[in-house]
């Protein structure tokens, strides 16, 4: 959005710069007519002018309500105003006119706003008018050292033009990239910032949790002493353990990342992992595995103590989308591609909306499949060991979640077929 609104902005500016020029060109056309007395031809320069305010008003009308290309649009308009420009200029002196040079004012705009092919154009359509006003201009006018200042003037239009194409274009280039790169930074500065702010929200909560949790301990323990066979109590102890389980492993992963302690991790072994955590998890969910038989036990990547929880957030949400349509099972594809190793998780929930597009895994939101922090933070662990997350819809319904993962040394393989 902040992009378009700078062409919409740029655009607004060229209809305002003409609609400028017009009323400037009709009071030069009364200050040649009462003051200095010139004859001029008043019929065709009236009816450029009247042609030029049909267009003006034309062209903001249709930039109002049907944009299209914004840089097709700003093209035609830069292209059309050399044009009328020419035309005003040859009824009004040609190349004599004081006012040729403002031929190098579209250049410039293109150079700033337009690809190098539209500038091209423009340019070319400028120097061409100039040449044609510099040949068409009558003989009894190249008097005495006249005709040398006029093909000057030429010579220094086409050097202006030239250096606007060339130097002022590049560094408009440099300046754009420079703000992208800008921009892109302050993005990742932002996200980092609330990566940091939910680690630091998270590693609070922990620490609040630790005490309560040694009181449940000491309580469970002593209902176990009393009531040995209940089940109740049993489950109850497992997930007290499960959870203080959870906290332990929270700090040695905080521990490892701060340190940026890092690993090679075979595929394998992570498929190895991801299943142990779903068949303890996720027992009456129905996991499809398909894994190709390019992914060897050779075939390994960087990993730290925050990959695989990473993973395991996305295959969560995944189950958790799937159950909300009461349909237990995911699947689960692993290959090697393009010296990359590709995670595909399938859900058969309702699918990602345009929203999720745009927000997810970009920044934590709310939804009703459970995505948002989880997956705003394994985006950002990923990114850290230089992989990527990507979503889309499946065309049978569901939602599909690419994981990509760059290879440690890869070699030349040959793709083979899923096994």
């Amino acid at each position: 959005m902040p992009y378009k609104s700078t062409k919409l902005s740029l655009i607004n500016t060229v209809i305002l710069l003409r609609s400028c020029a017009i009323v400037i060109q009709i009071a030069l056309i009364f200050f040649v007519k009462v003051y200095l007395k010139y004859d001029l031809p008043w019929f065709p320069l009236v009816f450029l002018i009247a042609l030029e305010i049909l267009f003006n008003i034309g062209w903001t009308i249709y930039s109002r309500f049907k944009l299209g290309n914004d840089k097709t649009n700003l093209f035609i308009q830069l292209l059309v105003d050399v044009l009328f420009l020419g035309f005003l200029l040859y009824f009004s002196g040609g190349a004599t006119n004081a006012f040729v040079s403002l031929l190098l004012i579209p250049i410039a705009i293109a150079a700033v706003t337009l690809a190098a092919w539209h500038l091209t154009i423009i340019a070319s359509c400028a120097l061409a008018i100039y040449s044609v006003l510099l040949w068409s201009m009558p003989m009894h006018v190249m008097h005495g050292n006249m005709e040398g200042h006029f093909i000057g003037m030429w010579i220094n239009f086409i050097f202006s033009a030239t250096v606007i194409s060339l130097v002022i274009a590049r560094m408009a280039k440099a300046i754009t990239h420079r703000e992208i790169t800008i921009a892109k930074y302050r993005e990742e500065q932002l996200k980092q910032e609330k990566v940091i702010a939910l680690g630091l929200a998270s590693a609070q909560v922990t620490h609040d949790l630790a005490t309560p949790l040694a009181t449940i301990r000491l309580l469970t323990d002593e209902l176990k002493e009393d009531l040995a066979d209940n089940t109740t109590i049993d489950e109850l102890d497992k997930q007290v353990s499960r959870c203080s389980n959870n906290i332990h492993q929270f700090r040695k992963m905080s521990l490892a990342i701060k340190e940026e302690q890092k690993n090679q991790l075979s595929i394998k072994h992570l498929i190895r992992q991801i299943k142990q955590h779903c068949n303890l998890n996720y027992p009456k969910t129905e996991i499809c595995y398909s894994i190709e038989n390019n992914v060897t036990d050779t075939i390994r990547i960087h990993s730290d103590s925050s990959l695989i929880p990473a993973i395991i957030n996305v295959i969560n949400n995944a189950i958790m989308a799937s159950a909300k349509r009461n349909k237990h099972q995911i699947e689960l594809t692993s290959q090697v591609f393009q010296q990359h190793c590709e995670l595909i998780i399938r859900d058969f929930g309702k699918g990602f909306t345009h929203k999720h597009f745009e927000e997810l895994g970009e920044s934590p939101v709310r939804s009703e499949q459970g995505l948002g922090v989880a997956m705003f933070l394994s985006n950002a662990s990923l990114e850290r060991l230089g992989g990527t997350l990507s979503l889309s819809n499946h065309h049978q319904g569901g939602a599909l979640v690419k994981i990509s993962l760059p290879l440690i040394n890869p070699e030349p393989f040959d793709k083979g077929s899923a096994s």
